[in-house]
């Protein structure tokens, strides 16, 4: 298991059983501890397994994603523990998980490059670049804002998602998350990697 979703695993495990928020252990790869990222964790809880002749088959429902595209906090490692407790009780699709579920969690951690404006949707790839689509706000100087902490409405979609393999596909989904409707308001969409941590 990658150190970091250890440190999410302890994070919600550690807020769920004691109401407590962990400091990250020093022992984490130093990276972590120095660098600055937005992150993402997604939790999913796994069923019984089913055979199929041979084959085993794990289902999987999620049970709360949630992250911030831009830096929020002093390092990585803090963004994961903020995250992974959210993931675990405040994603709004979701109710806050309990102490039983805990043995049946998988956790992924995803962290974000630093996102950079689309000009033509062909630099998309919905398997390679995750996008964020946001409405547009407008500064007096008529320049695109873009801070991260704007009110304006924004959907944001990972990459790799299974079943997202078109950039429409992948485009309608994240507005649809935001409530932006593309035919009606005008928008701009930016695409980021992401580091995927299992």
């Amino acid at each position: 298991m990658s150190p970091l979703v250890s440190l999410a695993k302890l994070a919600v495990e550690s807020f769920v059983k004691q109401g407590k928020i962990i400091e990250p252990p020093k022992n984490l790869p130093e990276e972590f501890l120095r660098r600055k990222s937005g992150t993402f964790v997604t939790i999913e809880k796994t069923h019984e397994s089913t055979q199929i002749g041979t084959q085993t088959n794990t289902n999987k429902e999620l049970r709360g994603c949630i992250g911030t595209y831009l830096p929020t906090r002093e390092n990585i490692a803090k963004e994961i523990v903020s995250n992974a407790i959210a993931a675990a009780t405040e994603d709004y699709r979701f109710e806050p998980i309990q102490k039983k579920e805990l043995p049946y969690l998988k956790y992924t951690v995803y962290i974000l490059s630093k996102p950079e404006l689309v000009k033509d949707i062909k630099e998309l790839d919905p398997k390679k670049f995750g996008i964020i689509v946001k409405t547009i706000p407008i500064a007096s100087n008529r320049d695109v804002v873009f801070n991260g902490h704007s009110p304006y409405k924004s959907g944001l979609l990972l990459p790799g998602l299974e079943g997202i393999d078109t950039i429409e596909k992948q485009i309608a989904i994240a507005c649809r998350k935001g409530g932006i409707n593309p035919t009606k308001e005008r928008i701009i969409i930016y695409r980021f990697k992401v580091e995927k941590h299992e």
